[in-house]
């Protein structure tokens, strides 16, 4: 396992700059929000960030609540609409049949971030939405990746996630070898942008691919080898309270519980719906109480 407070190693085109990327939809508009105040909060020079924001058409005002963290804490936000430059139906539709329905296409879109990003930047720190910062980026982004592609920390349920019912393991992974969450990302770009994800595939058959976990299993495929463990506190996923004792550096609810819900028993509760505010914490789940009405409606 590689050590996340290693030296730093920038390059010479990051000038201190953390480069960061995100996708999500309009529906994920407060937690986006959320995630990146947290990074903002737990960093000494916030105006080092940039983020990069793949997203779906947003509403005004949600487009608005995400630049006041440009407004507030001087980092710089460049927003991409993924809908605008009709990408990720395109590229989507080279991709196989996948059976799965749960998951919302936008999270695809981190596929193609050779194609969306400058080509200028060297490394890249996707993260996913559903996150919680506790600690500065600056050890994970500046560490040395020792020539791998990618750096992420391993799926905790992974012989599940690969193997699914009764573990029949598939042809496409081994159980032996490490599977990585797709959630939290350090990436060179320079190898990333050389990987034609469609190409790869293709030499699978349908049945195989039929049972791919999305991208995170075409980025565990394509990547295979060339991934670095980090530790597993740069994305702790599903924690509990009692998990709070080992003062994760990134908390991931990356399961059902998320702790914008009424219900859920998850670590750092309280304190992310002030990392949210109490102002879009109650907004955002009355837009879900709304959307969630509508969709009954629908169906009835």
């Amino acid at each position: 396992m590689s050590d996340p407070m290693a030296p730093a190693h920038p390059t010479p085109h990051d000038a201190g700059l953390i480069e960061i990327a995100m996708a999500f939809d309009d529906a994920f508009w407060a937690p986006t929000y959320a995630t990146m105040r947290s990074i903002c909060l737990t960093t000494h020079h916030p105006e080092r960030l940039r983020f990069h924001l793949l997203h779906r058409t947003l509403t005004a005002e949600h487009h608005d609540a995400i630049a006041s963290i440009g407004r507030d804490y001087g980092a710089a936000v460049d927003f991409i609409d993924i809908d605008a430059r009709s990408i990720l139906d395109e590229r989507i539709a080279a991709f196989p049949r996948i059976r799965l329905r749960r998951l919302n296409p936008i999270v695809y879109a981190r596929l193609f971030l050779g194609d969306l990003l400058d080509p200028a930047i060297g490394r890249v720190l996707y993260l996913d939405s559903d996150l919680f910062v506790r600690s500065a980026l600056d050890p994970l982004y500046f560490m040395d990746m020792k020539g791998h592609a990618i750096a992420a920390v391993l799926q905790p349920d992974r012989t599940h996630v690969i193997a699914g019912k009764d573990l029949r393991a598939r042809n496409a992974f081994s159980m032996a070898e490490p599977y990585f969450n797709a959630g939290v990302m350090l990436i060179d770009m320079p190898q990333y942008q050389q990987m034609d994800f469609a190409a790869a595939l293709a030499r699978l058959p349908a049945s195989e691919l039929a049972m791919f976990y999305y991208d995170q299993d075409m980025i565990n495929f394509c990547f295979r080898g060339r991934m670095l463990e980090l530790d597993p506190r740069w994305n702790l996923q599903n924690a509990e309270p009692a998990h709070e004792v080992f003062n994760p550096h990134i908390v991931h609810y990356s399961a059902n519980p998320k702790p914008w819900f009424t219900w859920s028993r998850v670590a750092f509760k309280r304190t992310y719906r002030h990392l949210m505010t109490n102002r879009y914490f109650y907004q955002y789940r009355r837009e879900r109480m709304v959307r969630m009405v509508r969709r009954w409606l629908r169906l009835a």
